[in-house]
């Protein structure tokens, strides 16, 4: 019989970054590390790590308050959701999260003034504590398996790729020297940022041109290198435009750019175009639109594959909690959707957390094997530092070779479920 939680603790790192991080007209030059223990009365415990990207989860909270003031405020919706927790009888992380999550909402809405807060708020600060209830599941099952864990929870994540592919960031300050050196080392898919804010203007038809011509020299680049990868037998491109765009019609004129310098047909993804409230329908656009920061839910994803005409759905079990993933992953493959794994800048063993998921989802069409986004090794200072911390500093399925990640070993020495 489960028993009680009765004991949590919370602590932080703050982690710098080798250079400014821009993205959503943005930038960032640290991110902070949660660490979570909850302990239950059966002598069963979990240790839950996250990483907070506020940015990422609401823009405007970030831009009104210093970086470390909004971190701040991340991090007591992980202190009060924990504090909720306390007393309640385990019963499954699913159960829980939904069980906290309204009064994380409010309070978190309360803490940063916005009462129309996003979701993405919350589930970024809950990460960490999900992380540990799950760690704590996986003990009351004696399970060693992560198929074996989820399985009753998503039936239908149920592949186990041999290898994926590693997608590192391009950010609107990444050289085109660094580009080039991403693809001589066999990179097949580039995750690009589109959304600029040249100048800080917040123009949006500034906007438009910088992406068409970001586009146009990334794609330049790019056009000349071969891969076994994808169906082209090229590399190709996943446009990140975090809700920049405000219309249809601004962002046909960036497609219609696109297809002016041959970049069109080499895009196999466009994430969020439009803000998460917009409502705009993304049917009969000449890409597959896929939906992230819109989608918080499983009727979320129900909503915007139904309704709005989205073509993929971003998972994120480092950003948005792995139960939420779960549900979101069930209700994409009940209706043909095909899913991936996005990253939020995370650090080794939150990379192999998100793994887990990857290494069990179906493919993107245009491609020919599984991928994951990894932009850690890109951005933090002391990447080196946290591999160590990891426990597997030498493991293959954490260094890509010629593009790729190995997960020959990953199965059976990968162990992302003690606690």
């Amino acid at each position: 019989m489960a028993g009680v939680i009765e004991k949590v603790s919370l602590q932080f790192d703050r982690e710098p970054l080798i250079q400014p991080f821009g993205f959503k007209g943005g930038y960032l030059d640290e991110l902070w590390q949660s660490f979570c223990e909850i302990h239950v009365s059966d002598g069963k415990s979990g240790r839950g790590m996250g990483v907070q990207s506020v940015l990422w989860a609401d823009a405007d909270t970030f831009v009104e308050h210093s970086q470390a003031g909004a971190n701040a405020m991340m991090l007591a919706v992980t202190e009060k959701a924990l504090g909720l927790l306390k007393g309640k009888k385990f019963t499954d992380p699913i159960a829980l999260m939904h069980t906290i999550f309204p009064e994380c909402h409010a309070y978190a809405s309360m803490l940063t003034g916005n009462r129309r807060l996003p979701a993405t708020f919350v589930l970024n600060a809950l990460v960490p504590v999900d992380f540990a209830l799950w760690q704590i599941a996986a003990a009351e099952g004696e399970m060693k398996d992560f198929s074996a864990l989820t399985e009753r929870f998503c039936p239908a994540m149920d592949q186990r790729h041999e290898k994926l592919g590693a997608i590192p960031l391009i950010s609107y300050n990444t050289q085109a020297d660094e580009t080039e050196a991403l693809l001589r080392e066999g990179i097949f898919l580039l995750k690009i940022k589109i959304g600029a804010n040249p100048g800080g203007r917040n123009d949006l038809e500034e906007m438009c041109r910088w992406d068409i011509e970001r586009i146009a020299q990334i794609h330049k680049i790019a056009a000349c290198y071969e891969t076994p990868h994808t169906d082209c037998g090229h590399p190709v491109y996943y446009l990140d435009a975090n809700g920049r765009y405000d219309s249809r019609e601004r962002l046909e004129r960036f497609l219609d750019g696109a297809a002016a310098c041959g970049a069109l047909e080499r895009i196999v993804l466009l994430e969020e175009p439009f803000p998460m409230d917009s409502g705009i329908c993304v049917e009969r656009f000449p890409v597959r639109i896929a939906g992230d920061e819109s989608i918080h839910s499983a009727e979320d994803a129900v909503r915007c594959i139904e309704e709005l005409g989205y073509g993929a759905v971003a998972l994120k079990p480092i950003a948005k909690t792995l139960s939420v993933s779960l549900e979101i992953y069930k209700q994409a493959a009940k209706r043909g959707i095909p899913c991936f794994c996005a990253d939020l800048t995370v650090p080794p063993v939150m990379l192999e957390w998100n793994m887990q998921v990857a290494a069990r989802i179906g493919i993107i069409p245009g491609l020919k094997t599984g991928v994951v986004e990894s932009n850690g090794a890109q951005n933090y200072r002391n990447w080196k530092e946290l591999l160590h911390r990891s426990g597997h500093p030498d493991a293959g399925w954490l260094h890509p070779q010629n593009g790729v990640f190995d997960l020959t070993d990953f199965y059976g020495q990968c162990d992302v479920l003690r606690g």
